[in-house]
């Protein structure tokens, strides 16, 4: 079965495994079989925000990447896929890449700027999404591949990427004036990816706090990725003096609303990344101290190969991501997952939040 799954624009907990039938393809057009792709809370994200959010400064969402208007969404997953049917010029049947596609065990590309490297969807309604998402990577081109890593390309690049991002932005502005960091839903893999950034900062830098529920601060504490680990219960046992940023990976209100109230103005800076916890309460009225700000990692990502260039940008990037997979199967087991019932139950069990944050889900359609 040639399968996919729909998505209620309106409602992200209606969800159904559907057939998808085939259609001819187009000249400039590629078919790829998905060979795995991973299910974390980043995608959680992309289906809260699928709707138009102001994310991209226009009206289109995460929806828009791979579903006309009016149609089901379907939504993006980070993975590897293969070329089965080409009619693009330099891409041939057998070709693998890195990129962005749809939940679904495959899906047609529309394949521009093809070189050594790869390729750049330009399907029309992509074309004013950010670029960083229309980008497929040939595996044999990526200088920072090893086949060692390749389940945890899917589970952690993506996410280590905005971690990274994160602390780039955080040193680029002096770290706001804080002497420690706050990062909440410590367990998740951006925020691993944060801490791990922050660590391998040369000279002097905040101190990391991961704020994590009680029940996984033993275990967090001990893969040593932050300065100290505090259950959310604690907060108000933290020095309320310390200059303090605080960087949110999920969006709970009561967390915000408790490290907002408990700093007050010494809290110098408060970001939001992700909305895995979709159906809490935002907590964004009202609160004392600074106004929370959104990070966007292809944003950031624009900016500094604006600054820096491509190339240096994604040696950077390949430097920081080979450190870190010398400790990411610490971090993370692989938990494979075969065929289109099994990866509906993998978006259904990250909805629900009862995936296991040690485990990376990779979905083998």
């Amino acid at each position: 079965m040639n399968w996919a799954i729909d998505i209620d624009r309106d409602d992200v907990t209606a969800a159904e495994l559907v057939d998808d039938a085939s259609t001819p393809l187009e000249a400039g057009q590629v078919r790829v079989r998905l060979d795995s792709y991973a299910m974390t809370a980043n995608n959680i994200t992309y289906a809260v925000f699928g709707k138009p959010a102001g994310l991209f400064g226009n009206d289109q969402g995460y929806w828009d990447f791979f579903a006309e208007r009016g149609d089901p969404g379907r939504l993006p997953v980070w993975g590897f896929a293969t070329v089965t049917e080409s009619a693009a010029e330099g891409i041939a049947p057998g070709d693998r890449f890195y990129g962005y596609y749809p939940m679904a065990a495959g899906t047609v590309l529309t394949a521009g700027n093809v070189g050594p490297a790869g390729f750049t969807d330009v399907t029309p309604r992509r074309t004013t999404l950010p670029p960083i998402y229309n980008n497929y990577q040939r595996i044999d081109a990526l200088h920072d591949y090893r086949a060692a890593d390749h389940d945890y390309w899917p589970v952690f690049r993506p996410l280590f990427l905005t971690g990274w991002l994160i602390a780039d932005q955080f040193e680029d502005e002096g770290d706001y004036g804080a002497d420690q960091i706050l990062i909440a839903s410590a367990s998740s893999k951006t925020a691993i990816g944060l801490g791990f950034a922050l660590a391998q900062r040369q000279g002097p830098r905040p101190q990391t706090i991961g704020l994590t529920s009680k029940a996984n601060v033993a275990d967090l504490a001990a893969q040593g990725i932050y300065d100290r680990v505090v259950a959310y219960d604690d907060i108000m046992t933290l020095n309320a003096g310390a200059p303090s940023a605080l960087v949110d990976m999920a969006g709970n209100g009561a967390v915000t609303r408790a490290v907002h109230s408990h700093f007050g103005n010494n809290l110098k800076a408060s970001i939001i990344v992700g909305k895995s916890h979709w159906d809490a309460d935002a907590g964004e009225a009202a609160l004392p101290g600074p106004e929370r700000q959104g990070f966007f990692a292809p944003g950031r990502s624009q900016k500094r190969i604006a600054d820096w260039g491509g190339a240096a940008f994604g040696q950077k990037i390949a430097e920081a991501w080979l450190g870190f997979m010398d400790v990411a199967p610490r971090l993370a087991r692989i938990d494979k997952r075969s065929g289109g019932e099994a990866a509906l139950a993998a978006y259904k069990e990250m909805l629900s939040g009862r995936a296991d944050p040690k485990a990376g889900i990779i979905v083998e359609p």
